[in-house]
């Protein structure tokens, strides 16, 4: 077991790694293609437009296959995208080549989330959940900045080059470590539960959640290199150091949310979106402070992808015998949850109110984030009494 997780925690390494170094070789990707850096721009919102297409469609589509070679041909695709990538002629092909390398991703991300709590006790989901997202959180600490590193030193498309090698190497893993497992659902109306589950106003409940938590870190993060800078004073070198340092709070929140979402998910996910407000409005102030602001952009990565492993042990409570196609959705709600909050970021400071407005535009999506767990719970409750009652009454 221990292999098999850490097989799908290599996958997702390789995924988080492609999906947020091409912001940081962005000017590396314009000089070579020869065009402007507002036009190199758009391959992350092509990565992104991938996601949130791929992860239902190829869910949906792979939803009565066994596990074991959906993982594998995900990988595969993921693979040959990043090695097409570093071929790419122009920014068009380019463009192009990103969109589909980013259509596994969020169906890799569900369903190996799925493989993962099936291979343990129902008590520990959320634990091996943890372990399979470790992947993207050690990606943002260790996989970016020398993939970056690589490219600046090498070239672009040496980069890609090598993520499409780390995927190779996970594929090969997940064949050799990953165990036979049947499909997610069989018969007729499998796909029709699948699709059927994500009208459920819980499970819809649950992923507007997501885009609200998730939303709420993305328009902090997004600007925080500007609000190191011009507002704290710190240098460049400073705030890639910084930046590290939110990668740590990452995998620590993606470990303590996996333990503390074993016991209680929602209320996991209400004490991180609580503890998340308060850190980014407390950022006004901690930002002038070398270790406070250390402090708070810790607390933030930790906050914010605890609710990972929370929101996925929720979503396969809430689905029942048909997770596959809800679990993928979350992938697409935080890429919806990343450009929303980005959007609503720059919105705020381009109607000039400073470079320190995005953190409070985050914390008012977490607080609207919390009304609807608030909101999703209150359903619950209501269905739990409805129960007993109807128990009460037969007795």
């Amino acid at each position: 077991m221990p292999l098999a997780l850490l097989a799908l925690a290599l996958g997702t390494f390789g995924i988080g790694t492609t999906e947020f170094v091409i912001m940081g070789l962005l000017p590396e990707v314009a000089a070579g293609l020869g065009v402007p850096i507002s036009d190199a721009g758009h391959l992350v919102s092509a990565y992104a437009a991938g996601v949130v297409v791929g992860a239902p469609l190829l869910a949906g589509a792979t939803v009565k296959l066994p596990r074991r070679p959906v993982l594998m041909a995900l990988m595969a695709v993921f693979a040959l995208g990043n090695l097409a990538s570093a071929l790419a002629p122009g920014i068009t092909s380019l463009m192009v080549v990103r969109f589909l390398t980013g259509l596994p991703h969020g169906a890799f991300f569900g369903l190996a989330s799925v493989t993962a709590a099936a291979m343990v006790s129902r008590e520990r989901r959320a634990t091996a959940v943890a372990r399979v997202f470790l992947g993207l959180t050690i990606a943002n600490v260790v996989g970016v900045p020398l993939a970056t590193l690589l490219g600046q030193a090498a070239g672009w498309r040496a980069t890609f080059a090598v993520v499409g090698g780390i995927g190779v190497v996970a594929l090969v893993a997940v064949a050799a470590f990953v165990p036979a497992a049947e499909p997610t659902a069989t018969g007729k109306g499998a796909l029709r539960g699948e699709v059927a589950t994500l009208r459920r106003p819980q499970v819809v409940l649950s992923l507007a959640a997501v885009i609200f938590g998730f939303g709420a870190m993305f328009a902090c993060y997004s600007y925080v290199t500007p609000m190191l800078t011009e507002v704290g004073g710190f240098s460049t070198a400073a705030v890639t150091l910084m930046l590290a340092v939110v990668g740590l709070g990452m995998t620590a929140g993606s470990v303590l949310g996996g333990r503390a979402a074993d016991r209680a998910p929602l209320a996991t996910l209400c004490v991180c979106l609580v503890a998340l407000a308060g850190v980014l409005v407390s950022f006004v102030v901690t930002v002038h402070h070398p270790v406070l602001a250390v402090l708070s952009l810790f607390g933030a990565g930790m906050f914010s992808l605890a609710l990972g492993p929370a929101i996925q042990t929720r979503i396969l409570d809430l689905a029942g015998d048909a997770p596959t196609m809800a679990s993928a959705a979350i992938q697409s709600a935080s890429n919806i949850a990343n450009s929303l909050g980005a959007w609503l970021g720059g919105m705020v400071i381009a109607a000039g109110l400073g470079y320190l407005a995005p953190t409070l535009v985050g914390a008012a999506l977490a607080v609207v984030g919390l009304a609807v767990l608030a909101l999703s719970g209150g359903l619950e409750l209501r269905l739990r009494r409805r129960e007993a009652n109807a128990a009460l009454a037969l007795a």
